[in-house]
C-alpha cells in the first residue's frame, strides 16, 4: 500500500519562493515516476513536473525556469522548489506515484498554495 503526503504550501506574495515535499511510504517509491500536478479554482488538474527514478524531468512550460522538482530514493521524498511564483500559480498542488509495470496510481490528499499580487 502506498501513502503520499504533501507539506510546504502556503501563502506567499508574487516573487516568493515555497519548498513542497512529498513523503512516500511503500517499497516502490524508488522504481516509480513521481510527478507534482496542480489544480487552479474551475481548472482542470494539470502536469506541473514529472522525474523518473533515473533522474529524467519534465515540466510544464509555464513553470519552466523557475520550478524544479527533485527527488530523494534512500528517504521517499518528493520536492519540488518553486521560485519567482506568480498569482497563477494559485493552486492545490498534488503529489503523484505511477508504477509503470502495471498502471498503479497514488494520489496524496493535496497542499494549498496560494500567491498574493
Amino acid at each position: 500500500q502506498v501513502q503520499l503526503v504533501e507539506s510546504g504550501g502556503g501563502l506567499v506574495q508574487a516573487g516568493g519562493s515555497l519548498r513542497l515535499s512529498c513523503a512516500a511510504s511503500g517499497r516502490i517509491f524508488s522504481i516509480s515516476v513521481m510527478g507534482w500536478y496542480r489544480q487552479a479554482p474551475g481548472k482542470q488538474r494539470e502536469l506541473v513536473a514529472s522525474i523518473t527514478r533515473g533522474g529524467s524531468t519534465n515540466y510544464a512550460d509555464s513553470v519552466k525556469g523557475r520550478f524544479t522538482i527533485s527527488r530523494d530514493n534512500t528517504r521517499n521524498l518528493l520536492h519540488l522548489q518553486m521560485n519567482s511564483l506568480k498569482p497563477e500559480d494559485t493552486a492545490v498542488y498534488y503529489c503523484n506515484l505511477y508504477y509503470p509495470l502495471n498502471a498503479f496510481n497514488a494520489w496524496g490528499q493535496g497542499t494549498l498554495v496560494t500567491v498574493s499580487s
